[in-house]
C-alpha cells in the first residue's frame, strides 16, 4: 500500500510539473478547464479542436475555472514597439510565411496559414505542439485598414476551417465563444513601429493573466522576425 502511495504520488508530481509548463508556454491554455485522469483521451478528442482543444488536452488535475458567464468582462491589452517600418511589421499579419514564423507560444510551430486578408475573408492557422497534434483556428476579418488597424474574430475550428463549439470539448458554458481582436499600427521614432493587441471579452483574471503570458511568447518570437524589439 505504501509502495503504491510513493508511485502515485511521483505520478501526480510529475503531471503538475507537466502541467505547469504547457499552462505557461501555451497561451490559449486561457480556455483552461482541466481534466482528471488520463490526459491521453483528451488530447485524442481536442487535437482538431483548435486551441481550446489543445489546452483542454495538455493539461492534467481536477480544477475547473468557475462559471463566469455573470462576470464583468475585461480587455486585454499588449503594446510592443518593432525595431521595423510598419510595412514590414503588417506583413506579420498579411503574409502566410511571416504569419508561421510567430504563431503559437514558444515550443509550438506553425506549418499552415492559410490567409485570406480582406474584409470578409477568413483565415485558417495552425500551431502545432512537440508531440505534432496540430490545433487550428480561424481569424474572420472585420475590418482592415492598410498599415493602420487589422479587426477580426478568433475562433476554434477543425482542419477544414469548420468552427468548433468549445462546449462539446467539455470547456465550460461561460468560456468566451469568440474572441475579437484588433491590431494598431504606428510609426514611432527612428522608423520604429508602436503595434497594439487589443483581445476583448474575458471574465477571468486567470484566464486573461494566462492570455497575456502566451501571447507576449508570440511577439517575442514576431520581434525577432525584424530584430531586437
Amino acid at each position: 500500500m505504501e509502495r503504491h502511495d510513493v508511485v502515485r504520488n511521483k505520478t501526480l508530481g510529475a503531471m503538475g510539473r507537466e502541467s505547469k509548463s504547457l499552462t505557461l508556454n501555451f497561451w490559449f491554455a486561457v480556455l483552461v478547464i482541466v481534466f482528471g485522469g488520463s490526459t491521453g483521451s483528451a488530447l485524442s478528442a481536442g487535437s482538431e479542436g483548435g486551441r481550446a482543444g489543445a489546452a483542454a488536452g495538455s493539461l492534467g488535475g481536477a480544477r475547473v475555472l468557475r462559471d463566469s458567464s455573470q462576470a464583468k468582462k475585461k480587455d486585454l491589452v499588449v503594446t510592443r514597439v518593432f525595431d521595423a517600418p510598419v510595412e514590414r511589421v503588417w506583413k506579420a499579419w498579411s503574409d502566410p510565411e511571416h504569419v508561421k514564423r510567430w504563431w503559437g507560444p514558444n515550443g509550438f510551430t506553425s506549418p499552415i496559414a492559410r490567409i485570406d486578408f480582406r474584409e470578409g475573408g477568413t483565415s485558417l492557422v495552425c500551431m502545432r505542439s512537440r508531440d505534432n497534434h496540430d490545433f487550428y483556428n480561424t481569424w474572420s476579418y472585420r475590418k482592415i485598414v492598410p498599415n493602420q488597424l487589422i479587426e477580426f474574430v478568433l475562433d476554434w475550428a477543425d482542419k477544414d476551417g469548420n468552427r468548433i463549439d468549445p462546449t462539446q470539448m467539455g470547456l465550460p458554458p461561460g468560456m468566451p465563444r469568440e474572441v475579437r481582436h484588433v491590431i494598431t499600427f504606428k510609426t514611432v521614432a527612428g522608423n520604429k513601429t508602436e503595434m497594439t493587441v487589443t483581445e476583448y471579452g474575458y471574465t477571468s483574471d486567470e484566464v486573461m493573466n494566462l492570455s497575456k503570458a502566451g501571447l507576449e511568447e508570440c511577439l517575442d518570437k514576431m520581434a525577432a522576425i525584424f530584430g531586437k524589439a
